[in-house]
């Protein structure tokens, strides 16, 4: 199986406002929206926001056992466990177990996720 198929649509738009969904535990300060997904796999692309002022520190570093591929859309987040700022344009190719996060948010943060496999 593969990926669902999707048609054009604007994600960024406010009539897609209602796609996006709170983390649970983040007091609606990250929010994500999967853009496509494999049921089979569990591979999935996905949005994820980060508002101003959000911080993952309660939550501590964290890793998973499937590559994932990470693209800074807009805005900036700085990672602890690299001690980095990771801006607008900023791309990183994560092995599985690479250990990353918590996160800090200054000001608004969109960020491209793209898991290759949950199931190798």
């Amino acid at each position: 199986m593969s990926k669902h198929a999707v048609k054009y649509w604007n994600v960024l738009s406010e009539s897609s406002r209602n796609r996006w969904q709170a983390l649970e535990q983040t007091n609606g300060m990250i929010e994500q929206v999967t853009l496509s997904k494999d049921d089979e796999t569990g591979e999935y692309t996905r949005l994820t926001r980060f508002k101003s002022g959000a911080d993952t520190s309660s939550f501590g570093s964290d890793h998973h056992p499937y590559p994932e591929e990470i693209f800074i859309i807009s805005g900036r987040l700085y990672d602890q466990t690299n001690k980095a700022w990771l801006e607008q344009g900023h791309y990183a190719n994560r092995l599985p177990n690479e250990v990353h996060g918590p996160f800090f948010c200054e000001q608004e943060c969109i960020v491209l996720e793209i898991s290759t496999s949950k199931t190798l």
